[in-house]
C-alpha cells in the first residue's frame, strides 16, 4: 500500500451530527393536546434552598437543564418538559408538562406519576448527583421528589 493513497483525506472529513438534531426545533404548544404545572420539591431533603446545593459541588440549575434536554430530546414524540420556575431561594421547581395527546383525567396521575418517578428520578438521581441533597429515608426509598399537579386549561386564551 502506498503511503500517499490518503494524502486527501480532508477532502472527506464530514463531522457527524447528533441523531434527529434537524428536527428539535421550537416548541410549539399547537403541537400538544394536553397541559400540566408540576411542582417538585426533595423528598426528605438535606437542602432548605437550591442556593445550598452549591455545598455538595452540584449546580442545581444547570442540572435542571441538563435533565429537561435530555428528557426533551428521547421523548419529543410524546412529551416535552419546560422550567417555568427555579429560584435559588426557594426549596422547590415548577416544571410545565405538554403532552402530545390527551390524558384522560382518571389516568393523569398514573401518568404523571410515571414521567416524574421513572423518566425524571434517574437522570437526576444518578446523572446530576441529586441523591446527596436526601436523607437516608429519601435514599432508602429511593424516591427523589415529592410532587404535585394541576392541568393547565388557560392555554386555550393564547393558541
Amino acid at each position: 500500500m502506498d503511503g500517499d493513497f490518503f494524502a486527501d483525506y480532508k477532502d472527506y472529513i464530514v463531522l457527524p451530527e447528533e441523531p434527529n438534531s434537524s428536527k428539535q426545533g421550537t416548541f410549539d404548544p399547537k403541537d400538544f393536546e394536553a397541559f400540566y404545572i408540576l411542582t417538585l420539591t426533595l423528598n426528605d431533603s438535606l437542602i432548605a434552598s437550591w442556593s445550598e446545593a452549591e455545598r455538595y459541588e452540584i449546580d442545581a440549575n444547570n442540572s435542571l437543564e441538563k435533565v429537561l434536554e435530555e428528557f426533551n430530546r428521547n421523548h419529543k414524540d410524546l412529551f416535552h418538559l419546560q422550567s417555568l420556575e427555579f429560584d435559588s431561594d426557594k426549596p422547590y421547581f415548577v416544571l410545565a408538562l405538554s403532552c402530545r395527546s390527551k390524558i384522560e383525567e382518571s389516568e393523569a396521575e398514573t401518568v404523571l406519576c410515571n414521567i416524574v418517578e421513572k423518566m425524571l428520578t434517574n437522570p437526576f438521581y444518578i446523572g446530576q448527583n441529586w441523591y446527596k441533597f436526601i436523607g437516608e429515608k429519601g435514599r432508602i426509598e429511593r424516591k427523589l421528589f415529592l410532587y404535585s399537579y394541576k392541568e393547565y386549561k388557560q392555554h386555550s386564551k393564547i393558541l
